[in-house]
């Protein structure tokens, strides 16, 4: 027998709170988006924005005022300096537009570190550089990743809980060519994917896709608020903080799953029950898998937080974001939103088939005997 945290008989009302959750999620999506128009959107790091990365590690801990006056009147635009480590020992350089070429750039920080921090042994131990429109294509292709995870993800939902392959691929090949084809003809992808999200939502509502609906709804709330939160700490986006979201998004995924199986197997064995209390018994019997896993994962996060370096601190502390709320999600979003779209969930599709074909006395079919 399995570790269980949790008794299989326990009884919380989860859908009874899920109007709390539910303004609990608005105000959290409510403050993200305030602090994104606020500061004019994300802030981008280089990956998206161009620019150089300058990494330099000295022998002897420098400060952080040293180090900035030792670099004042370098012909480096929109220079910030900040420390990678707790040593006080390595610093990255971020410079906001891109000028000249690496050996240019370094050159430039060899120089002025040389002049005004004699004395002081370093090494300049990697340089990146990103051009803006490099950087501009990279957030567009990054927005496109995430939707087409989204899309495809909606796609194995609606197949295996619905049995709806073929319209939910229907629907899919329509809004991912349209999406091909436009980004094809120049339109700005920003405003794409936010109208292809939107309409991928209407058409799971149109054509019935509950299960689909439920976990994409589940997905952006993942997104919406975990953006949210990176803006308010004033952290910067990068490419490896898409690599966590789309990270995110399987893990959320992957719980809410849980979930769904649990209930696809209750709707089977009790057709008389109402489908909230059928929700519920389900997040109920899952909740002691859906917390270990949660823990587990933490603990392997926490250690990469502590342990993992400066390179691996965004994504990291995304993850640890985003496992609080993929575990919340699953419970009282993706699960209620089926309650909230019940009527195009058909009890029949989950009841055990029953074979009525004429049978002789010892059970085999008639057209055997």
């Amino acid at each position: 027998m399995g570790l269980r945290l949790i008794s299989n008989t326990l009884n919380i009302d989860f859908i009874g709170l899920r109007k709390f959750s539910y303004g609990i999620s608005v105000v959290l999506i409510l403050v993200g988006l305030a602090s994104l128009i606020i500061k004019g959107g994300p802030r981008y790091g280089i990956d998206f924005a161009g620019g150089a990365t300058v990494q330099i590690k000295f022998e002897q801990a420098v400060s952080d005022e040293d180090l900035k006056k030792s670099l004042e009147g370098a012909d480096l635009p929109g220079l910030v300096a900040q420390q990678f480590d707790e040593t006080g020992n390595t610093y990255l350089l971020r410079i906001s537009t891109v000028e000249e070429s690496s050996t240019g750039i370094g050159d430039i920080v060899t120089a002025a570190i040389d002049s005004r921090l004699p004395g002081h042994k370093y090494e300049i131990q990697r340089m990146e550089m990103v051009g803006p429109k490099v950087g501009a294509d990279l957030r567009a292709q990054a927005l496109e990743a995430m939707y087409y995870a989204i899309l495809l993800m909606g796609i194995y939902i609606s197949g295996r809980f619905e049995q709806r392959w073929f319209t939910a691929g229907f629907i899919a090949c329509v809004l991912g060519g349209a999406m091909f084809g436009l980004g094809y003809l120049g339109v700005n992808k920003v405003i794409l994917v936010p109208v292809a999200v939107v309409l991928t939502i209407l058409l799971c509502w149109k054509f019935k896709l509950t299960f689909a609906l439920g976990a994409i709804i589940s997905m952006l709330h993942d997104l919406l608020i975990i953006v949210g939160i990176y803006s308010l700490l004033d952290r910067e986006f990068d490419l490896t903080i898409i690599a966590a979201l789309l990270t995110l998004v399987g893990y959320s995924l992957n719980d809410t799953i849980v979930v769904y199986d649990r209930i696809r197997e209750n709707l089977r064995n009790d057709i008389v029950t109402p489908l909230g209390a059928i929700i519920n018994r389900s997040i109920n019997q899952t909740l002691s898998r859906t917390v270990l896993t949660s823990a587990t994962t933490l603990f392997v996060i926490i250690a990469l937080l502590i342990w993992g370096g400066g390179i691996i601190f965004d994504f990291a502390l995304i993850m640890f974001i985003g496992v609080f709320v993929g575990t919340a999600s699953s419970i009282f979003v993706a699960s209620p939103v089926l309650l909230a779209f019940q009527d195009p969930i058909n009890r029949d599709d989950f009841r055990p088939k029953v074979d009525n074909r004429a049978r002789g006395e010892d059970g085999r079919l008639a057209a055997q005997v």
